[in-house]
C-alpha cells in the first residue's frame, strides 16, 4: 500500500516549465510555454496529496476530478487520465493553457497553504497535448434521437453545449459568423499563448461526435432566433455569442486615425493572419510607438502582439497598480520579459491630434489608490496637476467588452439593462426552447466558466426536451450506475 503523502514528504518546489528565450520569442509567434515533458509531469504529479475532500474539484467551474486524473497520470496511465478529464472538460489542451488556474483550482489547492500549489493547469495541458499527438478521442455510444439543436457561436460555451447535446443523440449544428470556428479561442488569443493547431484539433473531436459547423453565418442577419425555432426545424437553440463588442474610453480624440480596440487588433492578427501582410490580403497598419490602455489578459495579448509585429516601443497604461492588474501574473511577467514598458497608476484623459486627423501623443494623469470600490480593488483617484504626455502614433483600448448586440436587436429575447440576455436558473431565456450562456449572459469571463455555462445549458435543454441526462454529475447518489432518485421501489409483504 502506497505511503500517505504529506506536505513534508512531497517535492517542496513546483516543477519548472521550459520557456522560449524572451529576446527570441518577442520576434515570432511561437508558443512561449513549452509544456512539461513526461518525466516533469510525473514528478509534478507526486506533489498532489489526494485529499479526501479535494477543494480543487469545487474550484473548477466544470468540476474536473483533478485528483483522479493526476493519480492516473502518476501511474503513467495517460489515456486513463485523459478519459477522467474529458468526462467533464472537452478542451484540456486549451484550458491547460489559458485558464486562470491560480484563481480557480490551484487557488484552493491544499498544498498551496504551505507551498506553491500543484501545477494542475500544466498537468492538464500535458495530458491534452498527448491526446492530440495520439489522436485520442472519447466517443461514447450514442443513441440517436429525433431532436435538432442549433448552437449560435462556436466559442467555448457553444462547443461545450454542442458536445453534450451530440452525446445525447441530437443532431447538432453550430453557426459561426466568422469564416473559421473557435470563437474567442481563434480570434482573441494569439498563437504564442494558444496555437491554432490546438484549437483545430479540439474542434475535430467535436466533428467526430457528429457536430456540424456552418461558418460565415451571421444569425440575426441571415435568419433570426425565432426563425430557427419556427421555420428551420430546431427543437432547441443555445446562444453563446460572447461579449465581443469593445468598450472605448470616451475621451477627446478617441476617434482619431490610429485609435482602435484590442478586439480589432487581435482579430486581424489571429484570425485573418494580418501578421503576414503583404503575403495575405488583410492590412494591419501598426504604429512605431504603441500604447495599450488596460491591464487584463486581452491587454497583455495586444501589447505582446504589437511587439511581435515590429513596434519600436510598446507601453501599457493602467489606472491602478501592478497588484490590481486583472491579467494573470504569468502574462504580466512574460510581457515585462519581452520589453514592454508599464505606466502604472496612470489614466488617459485625451488623445492628441497631429493636425491631420491622426494620433501623435496621449495625455495622462497620475493616479493614487483610495478606498476599495465594488470590485474589492482600491479605487483610483486622480492626482491634481500631475498631467503628462506619452508620445504615440497608435492607441489600443483593452478596457473591457460589451454584449454582442445583434441577437438582442433582431429577436424578442428579454435583455437586462446592459444588453446581456436574461435567463432562468437553467439558462433558458424568455423564449421557450432557447437557452443562452457564457459571456452573453454574465459578461466577460474565463474559458472554463463559459464551458461550464454551456454544459449547464445542455442539462437544461435535455430536461426541456425530455432526454434522460445520463451524463449528469452526481458523485454522491449513484447506485448500480443510476442515480438513487431514478430507482424504482416495490412494496413487499413481510412474512
Amino acid at each position: 500500500m502506497a505511503k500517505k503523502r504529506t506536505v513534508r514528504s512531497i517535492p517542496q518546489e513546483r516543477t519548472p516549465v521550459r520557456e522560449l528565450d524572451p529576446v527570441v520569442r518577442a520576434t515570432n509567434f511561437e508558443e512561449v510555454n513549452c509544456g512539461y515533458t513526461e518525466p516533469e509531469a510525473i514528478l509534478e504529479s507526486t506533489r498532489c496529496l489526494f485529499c479526501p475532500e479535494p477543494k480543487c474539484i469545487d474550484g473548477c467551474p466544470v468540476s474536473i476530478d483533478i485528483p483522479g486524473f493526476i493519480q492516473k497520470l502518476g501511474e503513467k496511465d495517460f489515456r486513463g487520465a485523459y478519459d477522467v478529464i474529458t468526462g467533464t472538460n472537452l478542451l484540456p489542451a486549451v484550458c491547460g493553457r489559458v485558464c486562470p488556474q491560480e484563481n480557480q483550482c490551484e487557488g484552493v489547492c491544499v498544498v498551496g497553504e504551505s507551498l506553491v500549489p500543484v501545477a494542475i493547469g500544466r498537468l492538464e495541458r500535458f495530458v491534452g497535448d498527448l491526446a492530440i499527438q495520439n489522436n485520442w478521442v472519447s466517443l461514447p455510444y450514442i443513441e440517436p434521437t429525433v431532436y435538432k439543436i442549433g448552437i449560435v457561436g462556436s466559442g467555448p460555451a457553444g462547443m461545450a453545449c454542442a458536445a453534450d447535446m451530440a452525446k445525447a443523440g441530437c443532431e447538432v449544428t453550430v453557426f459561426e459568423a466568422f469564416h473559421e470556428p473557435g470563437g474567442v479561442l481563434r480570434y482573441g488569443i494569439p498563437d504564442f499563448r494558444l496555437p491554432n493547431t490546438v484549437v483545430d484539433a479540439e474542434i475535430e473531436k467535436l466533428e467526430q461526435l457528429g457536430v456540424k459547423f456552418e461558418c460565415n453565418t451571421l444569425v440575426g442577419r441571415l435568419f433570426t432566433i425565432e426563425q430557427m425555432i419556427k421555420e428551420l426545424g430546431f427543437h432547441a437553440v443555445f446562444i453563446g455569442t460572447g461579449a465581443g463588442y469593445p468598450t472605448m474610453l470616451g475621451i477627446p480624440g478617441d476617434s482619431l486615425n490610429g485609435v482602435l480596440s484590442a478586439n480589432e487588433l487581435l482579430t486581424r492578427c489571429n484570425l485573418m493572419n494580418a501578421r503576414e501582410f503583404p503575403n495575405v490580403d488583410t492590412p494591419l497598419p501598426l504604429g512605431k510607438q504603441v500604447v495599450v490602455v488596460g491591464a487584463g489578459n486581452t491587454a497583455m495579448d495586444a501589447l505582446r502582439v504589437s511587439k511581435r509585429l515590429g513596434a519600436e516601443n510598446v507601453t501599457c497604461v493602467y489606472r491602478r497598480s501592478k497588484a490590481e492588474a486583472p491579467a494573470r501574473a504569468e502574462e504580466v511577467h512574460h510581457a515585462e520579459q519581452e520589453g514592454i514598458e508599464f505606466h502604472w497608476l496612470s489614466n488617459p484623459v485625451e488623445i492628441l491630434d497631429d493636425g491631420e486627423g491622426s494620433v501623435y501623443a496621449m495625455r495622462c494623469i497620475r493616479m493614487e489608490l483610495g478606498e476599495p470600490d465594488e470590485s474589492g480593488r482600491r479605487r483610483p483617484v486622480a492626482v491634481p496637476g500631475s498631467e503628462f504626455e506619452i508620445e504615440t502614433d497608435q492607441v489600443v483600448f483593452a478596457i473591457g467588452t460589451n454584449a454582442n448586440p445583434i441577437i438582442g436587436q433582431t429577436s424578442k429575447l428579454k435583455l437586462n439593462k446592459w444588453g446581456y440576455i436574461q435567463t432562468d436558473e437553467n439558462l433558458m431565456t424568455s423564449m421557450a426552447g432557447v437557452f443562452a450562456g457564457g459571456d452573453i449572459v454574465t459578461g466577460a469571463a474565463t474559458v472554463i466558466e463559459a464551458m461550464g455555462a454551456g454544459r449547464k445549458a445542455a442539462r437544461g435543454m435535455k430536461a426541456y426536451l425530455g432526454i434522460r441526462d445520463v451524463g449528469r454529475a452526481d458523485r454522491t447518489e449513484m447506485l448500480f450506475g443510476l442515480s438513487v432518485r431514478e430507482h424504482n421501489f416495490t412494496r413487499v409483504r413481510s412474512a
